[in-house]
């Protein structure tokens, strides 16, 4: 059949072999996605390998040796932009790790290579985007990728599932609507913040449920309006799509169905108390004889972020320092005096952002992570811990009128969820923007799980003197327990 084909089109058998390779490795990539709509691409594979009736590289032939060298340059362009597009979107990207959350188990500088087949990867909601971008291209600070045409979430099948204690690339959950001005902070706790200050102090731990929530409405009404009104201090307001928010790394420290509570800095999981990082970090006030030389703390790992805060009135650090750090400190007579607990606070606010709890960032909780499928009975007093997972993240419309819950337009006291959520923090537990502060990540959020560091960059060092950490090249992640 080949054969008779070949003299038909007056192909070479090399170039059928070619052509059937390329077509099984594509069909079962389609497989893989499980959607034909890419069968669409088979005519031009076919074409590319057999018929040739496109002409592809017409510019070859161009005896203008001008247009040969420019479209030999847009040709590899085109094709490495593609290859990466296909590439991040499916099997892998890089991640670098921009702040200090995860420290000391993974440190600013260190470059990540991020498997997405190891959870799955997602099908990208906004398909049309400008690959190894975000959500802003450079330079013209405009959107990098299209409203339309947007799909719906689904991620094929992975290697396996988020385990616990597993690090995990994720979008940031509370991105979904950001203030331009201020991209790093999260608009709902912003809005909250910024209509309580503007408001009367009212005791809210005197109030009802009910009357708690007309207070917290009132707040985020009027911090929204303030924010609206002020874009000179906070930028326009912007929406983004799940898979152009924001990426965070983070470790995952609950699971679907679990219950978990922090009690004096120890996470409980239905009541058991978790693992603790070998790394971990807390905050500590250190009290010295005076500034603590530098290749000491280099040698501790303590960079220079986390000496920043220092009175040289009370010679007094307030830093973060892993268990072997405080030990090391603390043998040294001659240079520190003591070594206390930070006190314990709730940082300014705590999720649920919208809700009177008392929690604070060492005692938080208990909260019950949503589970795919698990119905929860819903009342006034947990309405606020779930109800961005029900209208943010699964598309509900919920309201509360005369002390009752309306789920699209549905009164009702259950709600069956539609995805599983997580529950991510930083090691460096009082540096970390994490779940304590914008709650629960749904799993449409998750991008990925870092396999290897394949570059370190200390930023506290030259180039001639220790940039590149080399202890910490090609260092497995799942090793940094």
């Amino acid at each position: 059949m080949i054969y008779l084909l070949s003299d038909m089109i007056q192909a070479s058998r090399r170039q059928w072999i070619k052509f059937g390779i390329v077509t099984v490795l594509y069909l079962l990539f389609l497989l893989w996605l499980q959607s034909w709509l890419g069968l669409i691409v088979l005519p031009f594979i076919f074409d590319a390998y057999i018929t040739h009736k496109i002409p592809w590289t017409w510019w070859k032939k161009s005896k203008n040796p001008t247009v040969r060298g420019i479209m030999g340059w847009v040709d590899a362009i085109v094709f490495a932009l593609v290859a990466v597009y296909f590439v991040n979107l499916y099997f892998f990207q890089n991640y670098v790790i921009p702040s200090s959350s995860l420290e000391k188990s993974l440190l600013v500088g260190d470059y990540l290579f991020v498997s997405k087949m190891s959870y799955g990867a997602r099908i990208p909601q906004t398909p049309l985007h400008m690959p190894l971008t975000q959500h802003t291209l450079p330079v013209f600070n405009c959107k990098s990728y299209l409203d339309w045409p947007a799909w719906d979430y689904k991620r094929v099948k992975g290697l396996g599932k988020v385990q616990l204690n597993d690090i995990v690339v994720f979008n940031f959950p509370a991105g979904d609507s950001v203030a331009t001005g201020v991209p790093a902070e999260d608009l709902y706790r912003l809005s909250y913040q910024a209509g309580q200050e503007l408001s009367q102090p009212i005791d809210l731990s005197a109030l009802t449920p009910e009357q708690e929530r007309t207070v917290y409405d009132l707040y985020y009404a009027m911090g929204r309006k303030y924010i609206d009104e002020n874009p000179q201090l906070y930028g326009k307001v912007i929406t983004r799509p799940v898979d152009r928010r924001e990426n965070y790394v983070k470790r995952c420290v609950g699971l679907p169905g679990q219950t978990l509570q922090i009690k004096n800095r120890i996470i409980y999981l239905d009541g058991k108390p978790n693992k603790e990082p070998d790394n971990v970090q807390y905050r500590y006030l250190v009290h010295t004889t005076g500034m603590l030389p530098e290749d000491f703390c280099h040698e501790l790992g303590i960079s220079q972020e986390d000496l920043m805060t220092y009175y040289p009135e009370e010679s007094v650090y307030n830093m973060p320092l892993t268990a072997q750090a405080k030990a090391a400190l603390e043998n040294r007579k001659d240079l520190v005096i003591s070594i206390e607990n930070v006190p314990d606070d709730d940082a300014g606010g705590l999720y649920p952002v919208n809700k009177h709890t008392g929690w604070t960032c060492d005692n938080y909780g208990p909260v019950w992570i949503p589970k795919k499928g698990e119905t929860l009975t819903l009342t006034l007093e947990n309405l606020p811990v779930y109800e961005r997972p029900i209208k943010n993240y699964e598309g509900n419309d919920l309201q509360v009128k005369d002390g009752k819950i309306y789920i699209n337009g549905q009164e009702t006291d259950k709600y069956t969820f539609k995805m599983d959520y997580y529950w991510m923090m930083g090691d460096n537990r009082h540096n970390s923007a994490d779940s304590r502060f914008w709650g629960f990540v749904p799993e449409d959020h998750i991008v990925g799980k870092p396999i290897f560091i394949w570059l370190s960059l200390d930023p506290d060092r030259g180039w001639t003197n220790g940039k590149i950490r080399w202890n910490r090249l090609f260092k497995f992640v799942d090793n940094i327990k």
